[in-house]
C-alpha cells in the first residue's frame, strides 16, 4: 500500500475511534456509530444452550407482529429460532432446510406468513409462523437461463401489499423473478452481466415506499451497491457504497439498515459491520466501521475499525430502533443486539 494511501485511511480509523470511544455518556460500556444514531453492544443477547438449540450460520432475522424475533439458520436441527426481545427462547422449529437462507415476513394486517430461501434445495418456501408449507417455487424453467435446477440459487424474497413477491436469485443466475400471489411468473429482468441494470451477486431485495411511490432496492453485493429498480424493471438509480459488500436493505423508518458482510480490498475474513443511510441515500453511521465521509458529494471507501463484528449478514430493526445482526461463519455465534443510546 503507498504511504499516501496508509495514512489517509489511517487518519479517517482514528476518527471513527475518536467518535466510538469518545461517546461513553452514562452506559456502561463503548457506544458505537456516528451523527446521533449511536448504539451499545450486547453480545449475549440471543446465547442460547446449543446442545438443545444450536445454530450454525445465522443467515436472516425478522420481527413478526407480536413483536417477537424470528431468527433463520441453517442448523437443522432447529432452523428457526424464536425469541422475545429479550433474547429468551419461545419456541423453535425447522428440519428441512439444510440451505436455510433468507427470511421475509409478509404482514397482512390479520396474520404473518414466511419466505424462506433455501439455496441448497433451489427453491422458495411459503410458510405459516409455526411451519406449514403453504407453497414451493422451483426453479423457473421456462426462462432458458433456468434450464437445470442448479442455476436457481434464491437468496432473498420481498412481497407487495397485493400478495405478488420477488425473487432474488443472488447465487444464481442473477435475475429478479416476479411472481404473482399464487406463485405464478409474472415478470423476470437483471441477470448477470456488466452493464448497470445487471448484478454480480443479487443478494438482497426489499420494497421502499419512504418517498411514496414504492420501488425496490436490490444488493448488487459484490460491486458495492444498492439499485433501486421500479416495480416493473427498470433500473432507477444506483447507490453506491465503496468499501462495503453490502447484504440485504432493510428499510425502518426514514433510513435504510444493512450488514456489511465484509470490506474488499481489505482482509477478507472478518472485516465486516452494519452501516445505516438516511432517506437521501447518505451514510450517517457504521457501527464498527469507518465514520462516513463525503468529498465532492463522493462517499469515500468505508472500512471496519473495530472488531465486534466478523461476517455480519442481515439486520433485524425493532420498533424501539435496536438493531438485532446475525452473523455467517462466524464460529456459530447468536445474534447479538445493538439498543440506540
Amino acid at each position: 500500500m503507498k504511504r499516501s494511501t496508509f495514512l489517509g485511511k489511517s487518519a479517517v480509523a482514528a476518527a471513527g475511534l475518536f467518535i466510538t470511544r469518545d461517546l461513553f455518556k452514562n452506559t456502561q460500556g463503548p457506544i458505537y456509530g456516528h451523527n446521533g444514531m449511536t448504539f451499545q453492544l450486547n453480545t449475549k443477547w440471543g446465547v442460547l444452550n446449543a446442545d438443545k438449540n444450536p445454530v450454525n450460520d445465522c443467515h436472516e432475522m425478522i420481527q413478526d407482529l407480536k413483536g417477537r424475533i424470528l431468527l433463520l439458520t441453517n442448523e437443522t436441527k432447529n432452523n428457526i429460532i424464536i425469541y422475545n426481545k429479550s433474547g429468551k427462547l419461545i419456541d423453535s422449529w425447522g428440519t428441512e432446510f439444510p440451505g436455510a437462507h433468507g427470511l421475509t415476513v409478509q404482514h397482512t394486517g390479520k396474520e404473518d406468513f414466511l419466505f424462506i430461501t433455501d439455496t441448497n434445495r433451489h427453491q422458495v418456501f411459503k410458510t405459516t409462523l409455526d411451519g406449514k408449507i403453504l407453497m414451493t417455487i422451483d426453479p423457473p424453467q421456462d426462462l432458458p437461463a433456468y434450464q437445470k435446477k442448479e442455476a436457481f440459487v434464491p437468496t432473498e424474497t420481498t412481497v407487495l401489499p397485493n400478495g405478488d413477491f420477488y425473487i432474488a436469485d443472488g447465487y444464481g443466475a442473477q435475475h429478479i423473478l416476479h411472481y404473482d400471489e399464487k406463485g405464478v411468473l409474472k415478470n423476470a429482468f437483471g441477470g448477470r452481466g456488466e452493464g448497470d441494470a445487471y448484478f454480480d451477486n443479487a443478494h438482497g431485495i426489499c420494497v421502499d415506499n419512504r418517498k411514496g411511490n414504492p420501488t425496490l432496492l436490490i444488493t448488487d453485493r459484490t460491486r458495492n451497491a444498492f439499485k433501486r429498480f421500479s416495480l416493473d424493471g427498470k433500473l432507477l438509480e444506483i447507490i453506491h457504497i465503496p468499501g462495503a459488500c453490502v447484504c440485504r436493505p432493510v428499510i425502518k423508518g426514514d433510513y435504510l439498515y444493512a450488514a456489511v458482510l465484509r470490506s474488499p480490498n481489505l482482509d477478507a475474513e472478518g472485516s465486516g459491520f452494519v452501516t445505516i443511510l438516511d432517506k437521501e441515500n447518505k451514510v450517517v453511521s457504521n457501527l464498527g466501521g469507518s465514520a462516513p465521509i463525503y468529498e465532492n458529494g463522493k462517499l469515500l471507501p468505508l472500512f471496519q475499525t473495530e472488531k465486534i463484528l466478523f461476517h455480519p449478514h442481515d439486520v433485524c430493526v425493532d420498533e424501539e430502533g435496536s438493531i438485532y445482526v446475525a452473523q455467517w461463519a462466524s464460529g456459530k455465534v447468536y445474534p447479538y443486539k445493538f439498543t440506540r443510546v
